[in-house]
């Protein structure tokens, strides 16, 4: 799931993430079929947006691409409440997982949660870390809960490869 347009996601998921193109659920614009001047069939993409993958929009492209409720999810923004709440709301164990963006020195930080900074381009509000610990949600800091893992791959004829992994830190869980 990813807030970004599902067509740009979809070039590089493969590569940079593991994840098959096919897997990718995303904000989607709307498509036209046509034929060129000799007959040959072709695709034109339209500036109609058919789904906003952000807010409400996530389950609803849950549904229309993968057609079932998910038993884990994973967000980073007050736009992932509603696909949080919805897996949360099935039958059976379930996994619902926030990751905080606070350490600024790795990547970057953002909130305003917990007196981080705010952002226009990702927002943790205080209201969903309060929802996160009332649901039961678990919250990942980057800075205090997540190690470094480094992966360099390369490309071969059949696709990228990984060539040398190293576990640069981990703290004790």
């Amino acid at each position: 799931m990813t807030g970004g347009g599902q067509d740009f996601v979809r070039v590089y998921s493969q590569w940079v993430y593991g994840i098959p193109p096919e897997q990718v659920v995303g904000s989607m614009g709307g498509t036209k079929f046509g034929y060129d001047k000799e007959g040959k069939p072709f695709l034109t993409k339209e500036p109609k947006l058919l789904l906003n993958d952000d807010k409400a929009g996530k389950p609803e492209g849950i549904h229309l691409m993968i057609g079932r409720r998910p038993h884990a999810a994973f967000g980073n923004s007050s736009g992932d409440r509603e696909m949080l709440e919805y897996t949360g709301a099935g039958d059976g164990a379930r996994l619902m997982m926030l990751v905080l963006h606070d350490d600024a020195a790795r990547e970057y930080a953002y909130g305003p949660a917990r007196g981080l900074p705010d952002s226009k381009f990702g927002t943790f509000t205080a209201a969903l870390d309060d929802e996160a610990k009332k649901s039961g949600w678990t919250a990942i800091s980057m800075k205090n809960d997540c190690f470094r893992l480094r992966i360099r791959r390369t490309m071969s004829p059949s696709g990228p490869t990984e060539k040398s992994s190293r576990l640069q830190s981990m703290p004790a869980i």
